[in-house]
């Protein structure tokens, strides 16, 4: 009897411990969860704990093995890994954010109006401005000081173009930065017109100007990161590649994650001058669960929009212009060389056909015989036949599709019909690459990765124009639009273990929508905002 009653004991335990659920934080359920695992398959329900996804499947699957006391019936939304921007000023949006925006306007008048408008808020004693783009207005020539200096004589001002690689300055900042008609320019330009500069500056001498700006304080520099976030969340993006910061800020943001006042997740490129290089080769390579510090930004060349993009052969609608790179071919290397002796990344800004083939011969040479570098090159923005197989040698494309939208009102006329075929050209370089990186470059570009999933399917801009796409056969399936703004964005952060898709053991970074971003109507993608953004299961919009 006594026999009977413990076999019927350890019966009843192990009954009771079968049908014993594990607990987790939160259960998704009745979701449409696209992985983007390597089968691009698709769940229904997921289950988190301390941050990250711990099973993975059907509702079924997942409700049998776990219980929650948070657990959110998603009815039928789509579920997508957390969007990565992989080329951005995340810092440098937030102080944009606390500046004259001059996006959109039409002309230098509309251009005074909003500086007028914002000094009657802030009463700043030293003005500046981003987002003006001579392009957009009746007039396409650049400005000249002359009508800042009518408005603004006795304060300094200084109005950054829209793609960062020239400035507009009014005559008060000439002479406080001491540039004259004698100053000379190394790797850009001081328009000089009668004479006298006229307030423009390209590329390099910009440098002269921002060494009087102001710098922010840490107020100013804490809320600028904490604007920029919010956001990011309200976009749907969990992961930005800030390409571009100097160790201040690198530190500001990493005390900011710790204390949580920033949650969003940063892989910083490094500002690649000789004194980060020495500071960051010693230091070596620095990582948190939510900061990555492991790469170098370079540039090569300044932008196609301002004519400093670096051609072989002459701008099409400007007879001996062809741009410049911003350091020798020789310091290139020599930072190049330097990099590729470290386990750091370098990701290097080229735009123009002639910048792209200096950098990507001289990654081949520095790079010989070492494996898996997923060194980039940022924008590939104009390529020369022959030069498209590099990309083959393990060279990461790291592109952004609104570019080609936003500059195929006027690129023709700085290329030329052939050089443009190879401009833009993001199924090209997918080929040969076998991923592509996605981002926006914002605040170049506006910050909503619907834009650039848009611009890269449909090859349109937001107004759906042109009919039948610019150059469409360059266009991206929706499918590896997804995977450049997630797991193949991942990938080229060497973060490819831990985010860019839903899979168990993987941050539970995601983004929850009511429209199917895979078939949706074309049209209808730019209007699409996100329901919710998760950051480590931690709902953040």
């Amino acid at each position: 009897m006594k026999q009977i009653t413990l076999l019927l004991s350890l019966f009843l335990v192990f009954s009771c411990n079968q049908n014993q659920k594990k607990t987790v934080d939160t259960i998704i359920t009745h979701a449409t969860i696209y992985t983007v695992d390597k089968t691009f398959s698709t769940a229904t329900a997921m289950a988190i704990s301390e941050g990250k996804i711990v099973a993975i499947g059907t509702d079924s699957e997942i409700q049998n093995v776990y219980e929650s006391k948070n657990t959110i019936d998603a009815k039928g939304k789509f579920i997508y890994p957390g969007l990565i921007d992989a080329h951005c000023h995340f810092y440098g949006f937030g102080l944009s954010l606390q500046e004259v925006d001059l996006r959109g306007t039409r002309s230098m008048k509309e251009v005074i109006a909003r500086i007028k408008a914002f000094q009657k808020v802030k009463k700043s004693d030293f003005i500046v401005g981003n987002g003006w783009d001579q392009n957009n207005w009746v007039e396409k020539q650049f400005p000249t000081k002359e009508e800042l200096d009518a408005e603004f004589p006795d304060i300094p001002v200084v109005l950054n173009r829209i793609d960062g690689h020239a400035i507009i300055v009014n005559s008060k900042v000439l002479k406080l930065a001491g540039i004259t008609k004698d100053t000379k320019a190394v790797g850009g330009q001081i328009e000089i017109k009668n004479g006298e500069p006229t307030g423009i500056l390209i590329d390099n001498p910009m440098d002269l100007v921002f060494k009087i700006i102001p710098k922010p304080n840490r107020k100013t520099q804490i809320a600028a990161l904490v604007d920029a976030e919010k956001n990011m969340f309200h976009y749907g993006l969990t992961t930005v590649n800030d390409a571009g910061l100097d160790p201040d800020v690198i530190h500001l943001i990493d005390s900011l994650q710790k204390v949580k006042v920033l949650k969003i997740n940063v892989y910083a490129m490094i500002s690649a001058n000789q004194k980060n290089i020495d500071l960051y080769l010693k230091k070596g390579i620095y990582k948190t669960n939510s900061l990555d510090v492991r790469s170098f930004k370079l540039f090569g060349d300044g932008a196609l929009g301002s004519r400093g993009a670096c051609l072989h052969k002459e701008y099409s609608d400007m007879a001996k212009q062809y741009g410049a790179l911003l350091s020798s071919p020789s310091e290139l290397k020599g930072i190049a060389k330097q990099i590729a002796a470290s386990d750091f990344q370098l990701n290097s800004h080229a735009i123009g056909d002639s910048a792209n083939t200096v950098l990507l011969k001289i990654y081949k040479e520095v790079l010989r015989g070492k494996k898996d570098r997923r060194w980039k090159i940022e924008h590939a923005q104009i390529i020369r036949e022959q030069d498209f197989d590099y990309f083959k040698l393990g060279i990461i494309p790291s592109v952004q599709p609104t570019h080609a939208t936003s500059d195929m009102y006027w690129a023709g006329e700085r290329l030329g019909k052939e050089r443009l075929k190879n401009a833009y050209a993001y199924k090209k370089l997918l080929q040969k690459a076998g991923i592509i990186a996605l981002g926006t470059d914002f605040p170049v570009e506006q910050v909503n990765p619907m834009l650039t999933f848009h611009a890269a399917v449909a090859r349109k801009d937001s107004k759906n124009y042109p009919k039948g796409g610019f150059q469409i056969e360059n266009a991206l399936s929706r499918e590896e639009t997804l995977k450049g703004m997630t797991i193949w964005a991942a990938y080229s952060n060497f973060e490819e273990k831990e985010k860019g898709s839903l899979e168990v053991g993987k941050w539970a970074d995601f983004v929850i929508f009511d429209q199917d971003l895979m078939k949706v109507n074309e049209d209808q993608i730019v209007k699409i905002l996100p329901k919710a953004t998760y950051i480590k299961g931690a709902k953040v919009n």
